[in-house]
C-alpha cells in the first residue's frame, strides 16, 4: 500500500511539475530550457536543432530562455569542417553551410549556443578560427557545470 501510495504521490508530484512547465509561458513566466549536445552525431545534432525549432514553434520565442550547451564531442556542432586538420580529438566537424544556416535561425529566435572552454583548450581548439559564429561571450568554463548550474536555476533538461 505505501508503495501504491507512493507512486501515486510521485505521479501527481510529475503533472503538478508539467502543469507548471506548460503554463508559464501563459502566466508571463518564461519557460527555461537547456539541451545537453556532447556527441558528434551530424544526424543526432540535426535532429535536435530541428527539436529546438519545434519547441520554440509550439511555445514561442517571446516565451522561452533556451540555450544550448555543448561539451567533449558535441563542440563538433559548431566546429568548421576545415578545423578538423587543426584540432584534436574530433571525428567529425559539422559546421557545414546546412547545420550554420539551422544555427544561425535559432540564434535569431534568442538561442544561445554556449561551448565548454576546457574541451576547447584540451582540444586545441581557436575560438576564432575553428568555430562557426563563437564568440567570447558563448564561451563557459565548464560544459558540465554550467548544465548544473542552469538546472539548479530552474531550467528543464533535455537530452536529445
Amino acid at each position: 500500500m505505501n508503495k501504491l501510495m507512493s507512486i501515486v504521490l510521485a505521479g501527481l508530484v510529475g503533472l503538478m511539475t508539467w502543469s507548471g512547465i506548460a503554463t508559464a509561458a501563459t502566466e508571463g513566466a518564461k519557460q527555461k530550457v537547456v539541451y545537453h549536445i556532447n556527441e558528434d552525431d551530424p544526424k543526432q545534432q540535426t535532429g535536435a536543432l530541428r527539436n529546438i525549432q519545434n519547441l520554440i514553434n509550439a511555445v514561442g520565442k517571446d516565451n522561452l530562455d533556451l540555450r544550448v550547451v555543448m561539451h567533449g564531442n558535441g563542440v563538433s556542432l559548431v566546429l568548421l569542417p576545415d578545423a578538423l586538420g587543426r584540432v584534436k580529438g574530433f571525428k567529425n566537424a559539422n559546421a557545414d553551410p546546412q547545420m550554420q544556416a539551422a544555427i544561425d535561425a535559432l540564434k535569431g529566435q534568442g538561442v544561445a549556443f554556449k561551448v565548454c572552454n576546457n574541451t576547447l583548450t584540451n582540444r586545441k581548439v581557436n575560438r576564432d578560427e575553428d568555430l562557426y559564429m563563437v564568440g567570447a561571450a558563448d564561451i563557459v568554463p565548464r560544459g558540465v557545470a554550467e548544465l548544473a548550474i542552469l538546472q539548479g536555476q530552474g531550467f528543464a533538461y533535455i537530452k536529445p
